[in-house]
């Protein structure tokens, strides 16, 4: 009978254990996966304002639109993951840009 209650303490400290060790492991991988979401929401923050810069230098003005980008200087936006606001006041004055990363996201 001792043995039996020994052998049933030690499986629900192994169980407790094995799902302490399990949520960790979920908690750390969310992180990770939320710190790769933010640096790819400046990456492309900077690749959105290095186009519009460059267009600026070729073209001698910003460009009226973010489809305008995506079209003429190749620039890629995964619209399932992240929300562009693109907002040009004059055509010699940089756009304010930002970068919004979409809630649904997981």
């Amino acid at each position: 009978m001792k043995k039996l209650i020994a052998k049933k303490g030690a499986f629900l400290i192994f169980t407790v254990i094995a799902i302490l060790v399990l949520a960790f492991f979920l908690t750390a991988l969310s992180n990770v996966d939320k710190e790769k979401t933010s640096e790819d929401r400046i990456q492309l923050e900077k690749a959105i304002i290095n186009a519009a810069v460059s267009c600026y230098a070729i073209e001698g003005s910003y460009p009226p639109s973010i489809e305008y980008l995506a079209e003429n200087y190749g620039l890629q936006i995964d619209t399932e993951r992240f929300t562009v606001k693109y907002e040009l006041y004059a055509s010699n004055l940089m756009p304010d840009i930002t970068v919004l990363v979409n809630e649904y996201e997981k």
